[in-house]
C-alpha cells in the first residue's frame, strides 16, 4: 500500500501503516505514556479497525501500543470517575464495540504486549487471537480496586483460563507477571523484550504467507466453535472443509508439499 493511502487510514490516536503483503499495524498514539483508553481513543481505534476490515488486501493484523512501557495501561480512570450510569453504559459499549470489531476481523489479529496491560486493555489483548508478551508483562483486570466489576470481554477469560484462574484474577485484582501469564494462557508466547518486534514481524509474516481465503476461514471458524455445541461445529466445518477446495489454495500448496517431497 502507498503511504498516502496508509496515511488516510489514519487519525489522532490510531496510527495505520499497511504493507505490501498485506500485514497491517495499529498503533495507539497520543493516549498518554501507557496508551490509555478513553472516548475519543477508543471511537479512532474503532474507526480504523472498521476501515481495515474491509480491505481484501489484509492478512494479519498487529495491534500495538506506543512506546513499551505498556501495551495498553486500562481505560482512562479521570474519565471513569464523572460517569453517571447513562453515561457509563455509553462508555463501556465503547470499547464492547472495538473489542468485538478485533475479535470479529476476518483476519488474524496480532496484540504486541511489553509492559503493563490492565483492565480494559486486557479485555481488548484478550478479542485478539494471538497475544505475544515482553518477558516484563505485567496483566491484570485490578477494576475491583476502584469499585467497578471487570466486564465485557473480561466474560472471555473462563473460556481461555478456566473458572478457577478467573474468579482469582477477577476477584483479587492481582497481577500476573509475564512467566504466570504464559502459563495461565493470558497469553499466547513470552519472549525478552529486546526480541518481541522480532517475534511479532515472524508471527505476523508466517501467517501472511499461507493462503488468505483459508486463514479467514480458519478465523470465521474460531468464532463460530466459541458458540455452537461441538456436534454442530463438527458438522458444520465439513462444509467449510469443502469451500477450501473452490479457492485453489490446497491444489496450490499441496502441490508445492508434494514436489518438495520429490
Amino acid at each position: 500500500m502507498s503511504e498516502n493511502l496508509s496515511t488516510s487510514l489514519s487519525n489522532e490516536h490510531a496510527a495505520v501503516e499497511v504493507e505490501a503483503r498485506g500485514i497491517a499495524t495499529i498503533t495507539i498514539r497520543q493516549a498518554k505514556s501507557l496508551n490509555i483508553l478513553g472516548t475519543p481513543v477508543i471511537a479512532d481505534l474503532t474507526q480504523a479497525v472498521q476501515a481495515l476490515a474491509d480491505r481484501g488486501d489484509v492478512r494479519v493484523l498487529i495491534v500495538r501500543g506506543t512506546g513499551d512501557k505498556g501495551f495498553i495501561g486500562g481505560a482512562d480512570i479521570n474519565e471513569m470517575a464523572a460517569l453517571q450510569r447513562d453515561t457509563a453504559e455509553a462508555f463501556i459499549s465503547g470499547l464492547r464495540d472495538l473489542c468485538n470489531a478485533l475479535r470479529h476481523f476476518p483476519v488474524p489479529v496480532i496484540a504486541r504486549m511489553p509492559g503493563w496491560c490492565l483492565g480494559g486493555g486486557l479485555e481488548l489483548a484478550l478479542a485478539c487471537d494471538i497475544r505475544i508478551a515482553a518477558d516484563d508483562a505485567r496483566l491484570g483486570m485490578p477494576e475491583v480496586k476502584v469499585g467497578i466489576p471487570s466486564v465485557i470481554h473480561a466474560a472471555l477469560m473462563p473460556r481461555l483460563i478456566g473458572n478457577a484462574r478467573t474468579a482469582w484474577y477477577l476477584l483479587t485484582g492481582e497481577i500476573a507477571d509475564a512467566a504466570e501469564s504464559l502459563a495461565a494462557g493470558l497469553v499466547s508466547r513470552v519472549v525478552p523484550l529486546t526480541a518481541l518486534d522480532a517475534e511479532v514481524a515472524r508471527i505476523a509474516e508466517l501467517l501472511a504467507s499461507f493462503g488468505p481465503e483459508v486463514v479467514r476461514q480458519q478465523k470465521r471458524l474460531l468464532r463460530a466453535w466459541e458458540e455452537a455445541p461441538l456436534d454442530d461445529a463438527i458438522e458444520d466445518s465439513v462444509s467449510e472443509f469443502g469451500k477450501a477446495f473452490e479457492t485453489g489454495e490446497p491444489q496450490q500448496h499441496m502441490a508445492g508439499f508434494i514436489n518438495r517431497k520429490r
